[in-house]
């Protein structure tokens, strides 16, 4: 299961907790709970690293949603302990050039060099 999670969320005091109740309550391993995260919302501070490493440590998988739209650095793929790598529709809608061929290709064997799963 894949649930888009905000910056505001990650903030929460509780939100740990929550994840925490819902996986008890619903049974669901954290193995199989992914939670998708904007490239922008992993830029906006470290504060973030506590909380995705308790997750981490939870089992839970975490996602860079829509990656590739982000105007950042790729650091945070070294910061944070992210599992798989959502390359955003709008580079694998309509592949029309070897220019978009070979952008996507990029993105591919940068997720791949750094052991990461790719969705595209």
């Amino acid at each position: 299961m894949a649930v888009n999670i905000s910056a505001v969320e990650l903030r929460a005091k509780n939100f740990l907790e929550g994840v925490c109740g819902i996986l008890k309550d619903t049974r669901l391993e954290p193995r199989y709970l992914e939670l998708e995260l904007t490239e922008s919302v992993l830029m906006q501070d470290d504060e973030f690293t506590i909380p995705l490493l308790e997750l981490k440590a939870m089992g839970v998988q975490l996602a860079v949603d829509d990656f590739g739209t982000g105007n950042s650095s790729l650091s945070y793929l070294r910061r944070f302990p992210i599992d798989t790598l959502k390359i955003d529709q709008s580079f694998v809608h309509e592949i029309s050039t070897s220019a978009d061929d070979a952008f996507l290709g990029a993105m591919m064997s940068v997720g791949k060099t750094l052991r990461k799963r790719v969705v595209a």
